[in-house]
């Protein structure tokens, strides 16, 4: 047992797995589960993980297909062709942009797992990724476990949190392969515009980088969705994510895409069908029925948001904070007060006074630390709870 031991002291993993941490909200949330287990009954307002069931005919569709002998063999790595029809109707209905459900179009198990698609499919040992300060983490994340230099490029609330173009072309941009967006941006949900779409696919095709649009947010509190490919000429140097998480109330159903020209996708499908498999037919044919929902379905969940929104506002206005009343999304961003020395001082005070779960901007990046965010995922008598303890607990 002793010999045992000590070989296995001598094991090492390999060098990425030191490049990277634990992801914050998996970390977080085992001291959450603690304090629950205590009993404290902390509320969660840290996770974006819609509470509401989809609509009621997509868990019927996978009720009914679930029983069939036939929907539980392995499927396509490419999708079933009417998840990919679905999703080029919905392209063309919601963002006017038109894509060949053969060929520009790819199914995935989730939009994360895509992250991690691109970045192998375009990345070599130490090529630049351009990646977003603040930003989603897992773009620097999976852009490490790659071996890619990670080039951050500032956002700030005095540019609209929008890229800074002059700033960015000051760095060496020669090896920079690939650029993640992500409009509307998690976690300011500052939204996407036209002439944003056209100044970054400008940015592409001048210095020759991917431009990559990771897009869930864009039915959340937001009347005009947007993609990068409506803009011309867009497909030549651009991939866009989307997700049935957000806008669907799907995010345990692990059902995305991505779509851009047939080359692209081609190169991607060759690392994905070596790493997982087709998702689960009656889930395939479920996304199908979920996206042929029409306006009164994205209403109805904005109608909700949109309540929610206001008791979140409440919440950082006792905190002290500001914000800006015309973000979009599924969280509130919003400045701490300047007496408060750190975004994590305050997250904790609230956790640990109120026990309510708020999270810290800096874990979105350095320039993230004066925010806080706020997740509108839990139904209006738990947001109305959070702001009670937060006006009766927090000195």
């Amino acid at each position: 047992m002793q010999n045992l031991q000590k070989n296995s002291n001598n094991i090492v993993p390999a060098n990425r797995v030191g490049q990277i941490k634990e992801y914050y909200f998996s970390k977080k949330l085992k001291e959450v589960a603690e304090m629950n287990a205590k009993g404290l009954n902390v509320i969660n307002l840290g996770i974006g993980s819609p509470d509401r069931p989809p609509h009621a005919r997509t868990i019927e569709t996978l009720c009914e297909d679930s029983r069939r002998d036939d929907a539980h063999g392995y499927q396509p790595y490419v999708g079933i062709p009417a998840l990919r029809e679905a999703f080029s109707k919905w392209y063309k209905k919601w963002y006017n942009v038109d894509l060949d459900p053969r060929t520009e179009i790819q199914p995935l198990i989730g939009s994360k797992e895509g992250i991690l698609h691109v970045s192998l499919a375009f990345l070599n040992r130490g090529d630049g990724v351009l990646v977003p300060n603040p930003g989603y983490p897992t773009y620097t994340s999976v852009s490490k476990l790659a071996e890619a230099n990670v080039i951050p490029y500032e956002l700030t609330e005095k540019n609209g949190w929008l890229p800074d173009f002059d700033a960015i072309e000051k760095n060496d941009l020669s090896n920079v392969k690939l650029m993640w967006v992500n409009y509307p941006h998690m976690p300011t949900g500052t939204p996407a515009s036209i002439s944003l779409f056209e100044k970054l696919v400008a940015f592409g095709k001048k210095h020759n980088i991917v431009i990559v649009n990771d897009n869930p947010y864009s039915f959340i509190l937001n009347d005009k969705p947007l993609s990068i490919l409506s803009i011309p000429g867009a497909k030549d140097i651009c991939i866009e994510m989307n997700s049935m998480s957000k806008a669907h109330n799907m995010p345990g159903w692990r059902i995305g895409m991505l779509a851009s020209n047939p080359q692209f996708i081609e190169w991607i499908l060759r690392v994905k069908s070596n790493i997982d498999s087709g998702t689960f037919r009656p889930m395939q044919k479920a996304a199908v029925t979920a996206l042929s929902s029409g306006p009164e379905w994205y209403e109805e969940i904005n109608a909700i948001y949109r309540k929610r929104r206001a008791l979140a506002e409440e919440i950082v206005n006792n905190l002290g904070c500001s914000f800006d009343p015309k973000q979009t999304g599924l969280f509130l961003w919003a400045r701490i007060p300047d007496h408060v020395a750190n975004s994590s001082e305050l997250a904790d005070k609230v956790l640990y006074e109120a026990h309510v779960f708020i999270t810290p901007g800096i874990v979105f990046g350095s320039l993230g630390d004066r925010y806080i965010r706020i997740s509108l995922c839990a139904n209006e008598t738990t947001l109305s709870e959070a702001l009670e303890r937060i006006k009766n607990r927090i000195k």
